[in-house]
Protein backbone atom coordinates (compact mmCIF):
# COMPACT_ATOMS: atom_id res chain seq x y z
CA UNK A 1 0.00 0.00 0.00
CA UNK A 2 2.54 2.38 1.15
CA UNK A 3 4.80 1.29 -2.13
CA UNK A 4 2.15 1.55 -4.30
CA UNK A 5 1.51 5.69 -3.21
CA UNK A 6 5.39 6.72 -2.69
CA UNK A 7 5.47 8.28 -6.18
CA UNK A 8 2.29 10.27 -5.49
CA UNK A 9 4.09 11.24 -2.49
CA UNK A 10 7.22 12.35 -3.22
CA UNK A 11 5.36 13.69 -6.50
CA UNK A 12 3.44 16.35 -3.75
CA UNK A 13 6.81 16.69 -1.86
CA UNK A 14 8.49 18.03 -4.95
CA UNK A 15 5.58 20.50 -5.78
CA UNK A 16 5.35 21.68 -1.97
CA UNK A 17 9.06 22.24 -1.88
CA UNK A 18 9.15 24.36 -4.99
CA UNK A 19 6.17 26.57 -4.43
CA UNK A 20 8.01 29.03 -1.78
CA UNK A 21 10.73 29.07 -4.65
CA UNK A 22 8.03 30.21 -7.11
CA UNK A 23 6.66 32.94 -4.55
CA UNK A 24 10.25 33.96 -4.24
CA UNK A 25 10.42 34.63 -8.11
CA UNK A 26 6.71 36.15 -8.14
CA UNK A 27 7.42 38.42 -5.45
CA UNK A 28 10.91 39.24 -6.83
CA UNK A 29 9.72 40.61 -10.10
CA UNK A 30 6.71 42.27 -8.38
CA UNK A 31 9.00 44.20 -6.34
CA UNK A 32 11.17 44.80 -9.59
CA UNK A 33 7.98 46.06 -11.52
CA UNK A 34 6.85 47.91 -8.17
CA UNK A 35 9.99 49.89 -7.94
CA UNK A 36 10.36 50.64 -11.85
CA UNK A 37 6.74 52.41 -11.71
CA UNK A 38 7.58 54.46 -8.84
CA UNK A 39 10.93 55.41 -10.18
CA UNK A 40 11.75 59.49 -10.83
CA UNK A 41 12.63 58.57 -14.26
CA UNK A 42 8.76 58.56 -15.35
CA UNK A 43 7.40 61.71 -15.84
CA UNK A 44 3.89 62.88 -13.43
CA UNK A 45 2.37 62.11 -17.37
CA UNK A 46 3.20 58.94 -17.42
CA UNK A 47 2.19 58.00 -13.94
CA UNK A 48 -1.26 59.10 -14.33
CA UNK A 49 -1.72 56.41 -17.14
CA UNK A 50 -0.47 53.65 -14.51
CA UNK A 51 -4.18 53.08 -13.00
CA UNK A 52 -5.56 52.83 -16.70
CA UNK A 53 -3.10 50.58 -18.06
CA UNK A 54 -2.19 48.33 -15.30
CA UNK A 55 1.31 48.06 -15.83
CA UNK A 56 1.64 45.34 -13.29
CA UNK A 57 -0.94 43.23 -13.75
CA UNK A 58 -0.40 43.08 -17.63
CA UNK A 59 3.62 42.10 -17.25
CA UNK A 60 2.48 39.47 -14.99
CA UNK A 61 -0.31 37.97 -16.83
CA UNK A 62 2.59 37.73 -19.90
CA UNK A 63 4.77 36.07 -17.36
CA UNK A 64 7.87 38.66 -17.23
CA UNK A 65 10.82 37.47 -15.61
CA UNK A 66 13.70 39.45 -14.78
CA UNK A 67 16.29 36.98 -16.77
CA UNK A 68 14.27 37.07 -20.10
CA UNK A 69 15.25 38.99 -23.25
CA UNK A 70 12.83 40.42 -23.91
CA UNK A 71 11.75 42.26 -27.42
CA UNK A 72 9.62 44.98 -27.28
CA UNK A 73 8.21 46.11 -30.99
CA UNK A 74 7.23 50.14 -31.56
CA UNK A 75 7.86 51.28 -28.23
CA UNK A 76 6.66 54.72 -29.49
CA UNK A 77 7.82 57.39 -26.52
CA UNK A 78 8.68 54.41 -24.36
CA UNK A 79 6.22 54.03 -21.60
CA UNK A 80 6.52 50.55 -21.15
CA UNK A 81 10.34 50.83 -22.25
CA UNK A 82 11.05 52.60 -19.18
CA UNK A 83 9.76 50.22 -16.92
CA UNK A 84 11.01 46.65 -18.64
CA UNK A 85 14.32 48.20 -18.93
CA UNK A 86 15.61 48.63 -14.98
CA UNK A 87 13.52 44.86 -14.52
CA UNK A 88 15.58 43.20 -16.81
CA UNK A 89 18.62 45.45 -16.41
CA UNK A 90 20.52 42.89 -13.92
CA UNK A 91 19.84 39.81 -14.98
CA UNK A 92 18.07 39.80 -18.63
CA UNK A 93 17.78 42.19 -21.35
CA UNK A 94 15.89 44.56 -23.49
CA UNK A 95 15.94 45.24 -27.08
CA UNK A 96 13.44 47.25 -28.99
CA UNK A 97 12.86 47.59 -32.44
CA UNK A 98 10.57 49.38 -34.91
CA UNK A 99 10.20 52.92 -34.28
CA UNK A 100 12.38 53.46 -31.78
CA UNK A 101 13.21 57.67 -33.01
CA UNK A 102 12.00 58.89 -29.28
CA UNK A 103 13.62 55.52 -27.18
CA UNK A 104 16.81 55.58 -29.48
CA UNK A 105 17.08 59.40 -28.78
CA UNK A 106 16.64 58.98 -24.74
CA UNK A 107 19.75 56.54 -24.89
CA UNK A 108 22.01 58.49 -26.86
CA UNK A 109 20.87 61.32 -23.93
CA UNK A 110 21.94 59.04 -21.37
CA UNK A 111 17.97 58.82 -20.03
CA UNK A 112 17.77 55.82 -21.10
CA UNK A 113 19.80 52.94 -19.94
CA UNK A 114 19.51 49.01 -20.60
CA UNK A 115 18.51 49.40 -24.01
CA UNK A 116 19.56 48.01 -26.96
CA UNK A 117 17.83 49.30 -30.37
CA UNK A 118 18.13 46.47 -32.55
CA UNK A 119 18.81 47.39 -36.41
CA UNK A 120 15.96 47.16 -38.87
CA UNK A 121 15.79 47.84 -42.38
CA UNK A 122 13.10 50.56 -42.98
CA UNK A 123 13.84 51.67 -46.41
CA UNK A 124 10.67 50.18 -47.79
CA UNK A 125 8.61 51.84 -44.74
CA UNK A 126 6.22 54.09 -45.92
CA UNK A 127 2.30 55.07 -45.42
CA UNK A 128 0.01 53.28 -47.52
CA UNK A 129 -1.37 55.61 -50.49
CA UNK A 130 -4.91 55.08 -49.90
CA UNK A 131 -5.46 54.83 -46.17
CA UNK A 132 -3.66 55.76 -43.02
CA UNK A 133 -1.71 52.89 -42.02
CA UNK A 134 2.12 52.52 -42.47
CA UNK A 135 3.60 50.04 -44.95
CA UNK A 136 6.65 47.41 -43.94
CA UNK A 137 7.93 45.21 -46.34
CA UNK A 138 10.56 43.24 -46.35
CA UNK A 139 10.92 43.14 -42.41
CA UNK A 140 13.71 41.74 -40.98
CA UNK A 141 14.74 42.49 -37.34
CA UNK A 142 18.59 41.38 -36.31
CA UNK A 143 17.63 39.33 -33.15
CA UNK A 144 17.51 35.69 -32.38
CA UNK A 145 16.74 33.49 -29.48
CA UNK A 146 14.56 35.99 -27.37
CA UNK A 147 12.22 34.89 -24.64
CA UNK A 148 8.99 37.65 -25.12
CA UNK A 149 8.16 39.40 -27.72
CA UNK A 150 5.82 42.29 -26.40
CA UNK A 151 3.72 44.77 -28.53
CA UNK A 152 1.34 47.30 -26.98
CA UNK A 153 -1.67 49.34 -29.21
CA UNK A 154 0.37 49.25 -32.42
CA UNK A 155 -1.16 46.40 -34.54
CA UNK A 156 -3.45 49.20 -35.72
CA UNK A 157 -0.93 51.33 -37.37
CA UNK A 158 -0.18 48.47 -39.72
CA UNK A 159 -1.47 46.83 -43.02
CA UNK A 160 -2.95 43.35 -42.79
CA UNK A 161 0.10 42.26 -45.09
CA UNK A 162 2.62 44.68 -42.53
CA UNK A 163 1.08 42.81 -39.55
CA UNK A 164 1.66 39.42 -41.08
CA UNK A 165 4.94 40.65 -41.65
CA UNK A 166 6.02 41.44 -37.74
CA UNK A 167 4.18 38.62 -36.50
CA UNK A 168 6.65 36.43 -38.60
CA UNK A 169 8.87 38.21 -37.55
CA UNK A 170 7.75 37.83 -33.72
CA UNK A 171 7.97 34.51 -34.26
CA UNK A 172 11.16 33.57 -35.98
CA UNK A 173 12.95 35.94 -33.60
CA UNK A 174 11.95 33.95 -30.40
CA UNK A 175 13.03 30.71 -28.79
CA UNK A 176 10.99 27.77 -28.90
CA UNK A 177 8.25 28.43 -26.22
CA UNK A 178 8.89 31.80 -25.91
CA UNK A 179 5.83 34.26 -26.00
CA UNK A 180 4.04 36.85 -27.87
CA UNK A 181 2.18 39.26 -25.69
CA UNK A 182 -0.43 42.40 -27.65
CA UNK A 183 -2.33 44.98 -26.65
CA UNK A 184 -4.58 47.08 -28.99
CA UNK A 185 -8.01 48.60 -28.83
CA UNK A 186 -10.69 46.81 -29.38
CA UNK A 187 -13.15 47.18 -32.72
CA UNK A 188 -16.35 45.08 -32.69
CA UNK A 189 -16.36 41.69 -34.15
CA UNK A 190 -16.54 41.59 -38.34
CA UNK A 191 -16.77 45.31 -38.20
CA UNK A 192 -15.21 46.54 -41.59
CA UNK A 193 -13.17 49.99 -41.13
CA UNK A 194 -13.81 53.32 -41.29
CA UNK A 195 -13.21 56.78 -40.26
CA UNK A 196 -14.14 56.19 -36.59
CA UNK A 197 -12.50 52.62 -35.93
CA UNK A 198 -9.57 52.54 -37.64
CA UNK A 199 -7.62 52.23 -34.44
CA UNK A 200 -9.22 49.46 -33.28
CA UNK A 201 -9.18 45.87 -34.17
CA UNK A 202 -11.32 43.12 -34.35
CA UNK A 203 -9.89 40.66 -31.67
CA UNK A 204 -11.07 37.04 -33.32
CA UNK A 205 -9.12 38.35 -36.37
CA UNK A 206 -5.73 39.44 -34.68
CA UNK A 207 -5.90 35.92 -33.01
CA UNK A 208 -6.41 34.20 -36.59
CA UNK A 209 -4.03 36.48 -37.88
CA UNK A 210 -1.34 35.69 -35.20
CA UNK A 211 -1.90 31.93 -35.17
CA UNK A 212 -1.58 31.79 -39.23
CA UNK A 213 2.53 33.09 -38.25
CA UNK A 214 2.77 29.44 -36.53
CA UNK A 215 1.65 30.54 -32.80
CA UNK A 216 -0.54 28.94 -30.85
CA UNK A 217 -3.33 30.68 -28.96
CA UNK A 218 -2.30 31.07 -25.06
CA UNK A 219 -4.71 33.11 -22.83
CA UNK A 220 -6.16 36.41 -23.05
CA UNK A 221 -7.09 38.83 -20.12
CA UNK A 222 -9.74 41.30 -19.21
CA UNK A 223 -7.35 43.60 -17.21
CA UNK A 224 -8.58 46.21 -19.95
CA UNK A 225 -11.74 45.20 -20.46
CA UNK A 226 -14.22 48.98 -20.30
CA UNK A 227 -18.02 48.61 -20.04
CA UNK A 228 -18.49 51.88 -20.61
CA UNK A 229 -16.55 51.98 -24.19
CA UNK A 230 -19.36 51.70 -26.31
CA UNK A 231 -16.91 50.44 -29.09
CA UNK A 232 -18.34 53.07 -31.53
CA UNK A 233 -15.38 56.37 -31.71
CA UNK A 234 -12.28 57.06 -32.52
CA UNK A 235 -9.91 56.12 -29.69
CA UNK A 236 -8.80 59.73 -29.30
CA UNK A 237 -12.15 61.32 -28.92
CA UNK A 238 -12.58 62.77 -25.47
CA UNK A 239 -15.37 60.30 -24.18
CA UNK A 240 -13.20 57.39 -24.77
CA UNK A 241 -9.08 58.60 -24.66
CA UNK A 242 -7.50 56.78 -21.80
CA UNK A 243 -10.21 54.59 -21.11
CA UNK A 244 -10.82 52.52 -24.26
CA UNK A 245 -11.48 48.58 -24.19
CA UNK A 246 -8.39 46.71 -25.33
CA UNK A 247 -7.80 43.15 -25.95
CA UNK A 248 -5.03 41.84 -23.94
CA UNK A 249 -3.79 38.18 -25.76
CA UNK A 250 -1.10 35.63 -25.00
CA UNK A 251 0.55 33.59 -27.41
CA UNK A 252 3.17 30.89 -27.31
CA UNK A 253 5.81 29.86 -29.75
CA UNK A 254 5.32 25.60 -30.11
Amino acid sequence: MHLLHTPLILGLATLLAAAPVLADNHSNIDDKLKAAIAADTRSDAEKARDANRKPLETLRFFGLSDNMTVLELVPGGGWYTKLLAPVLAENGALQVAIGTDRVDAMVKAGDLTGVEVVQVDLSNFGQQPDGPRFVLEGLKINTKDVDMVLTFRNLHNFTEASRAAMNAEAFRVLKKGGVYGVVDHTRRHMQEDNYENWRRMDPVLMIKEIEAAGFEFVDFSDLHYRLDDELVYEVGRRSVSGNTDRFTLLFRKP
